[in-house]
């Protein structure tokens, strides 16, 4: 039975991001809300996402021989992309730091993602274990710019965007990059979704770039590092600034 799905391309391309998402909702079984416990106890996620990004890693691995990444093209358009399209997704914060004053603040920002970002995925609660605190956010980049634009982008694009175009299910002999209005509405609408309400915007952006990028250059490869290479910015400033809720 392994073997035979080892072999399935369709579970290759579902499987790895139907168990990441099922298993972010694990750290709030485990989270104690008690600032007097044990850092691990306050904050689950700094060993269970590790655990996450591992087991990803491991199936992504398991099913290496189902994925094909080239032609190896418009790489220079996915660094383009990655740039602009992070530089959308922090602009609504970044402008809440420079806009808002107090609590009053008018309710439709939070639907443009204007809002406070400071709850996440904070590292400085292992700062008196350094060497935890430096592999949390070793992890967590590890995690950003390696399993999860792999995950992503063979689902998303690799199978989902394929999928639509193939009404008898044979989505593999759909060539990648197939253009249609149909494709690009469920595939951006539904990577959108798949984020924070307050991401919405920058996410139907961001999925829009991406969409392009696929047609454009018919590159899984190019869709992945446009991915890798957004997160990798995203992390950085996130780091910079504190703003642990984009990570």
């Amino acid at each position: 039975m392994f073997s035979k799905l080892r072999a399935s391309a369709t579970a290759a391309h579902v499987m790895p991001l139907l168990v990441f998402t099922l298993l972010l909702s694990v750290p709030g079984f485990f989270r104690i809300e008690n600032p007097e416990l044990p850092w691990y106890q306050q904050a689950p996620e700094h060993w269970l996402y590790p655990l996450q990004t591992l087991l990803c890693a491991g199936l992504l691995f398991v099913f290496r021989r189902q994925y094909h990444f080239g032609p190896w093209r418009g790489l220079g358009l996915a660094c383009g992309f990655a740039v602009l399209g992070i530089a959308v997704w922090i602009a609504p914060a970044w402008l809440y730091t420079k806009l808002a004053y107090g609590d009053d603040v008018p309710a439709w920002w939070a639907w443009l993602g204007m809002v406070e970002r400071k709850e996440g995925f904070d590292p400085t609660l292992l700062a008196a274990w350094p060497a935890w605190e430096t592999a949390a956010i070793v992890m967590r980049f590890a995690r950003m710019i390696l399993v999860v634009p792999l995950l992503e982008e063979l689902f998303w694009r690799g199978f989902l965007m394929r999928y639509v175009h193939a009404p008898d299910g044979d989505w593999q002999r759909v060539p990648f990059g197939t253009h249609s209005w149909l494709g690009f509405a469920i595939v951006t609408v539904m990577v959108m979704l798949a984020h924070a309400p307050q991401d919405y915007l920058a996410a139907l952006v961001w999925g829009a770039f991406m969409y392009v990028l696929a047609v454009r250059s018919r590159s899984l490869g190019a869709c992945i590092i446009m991915h890798a290479l957004g997160n990798f910015l995203l992390g950085l400033y996130a780091l910079r600034t504190q703003q642990w809720g984009f990570w």
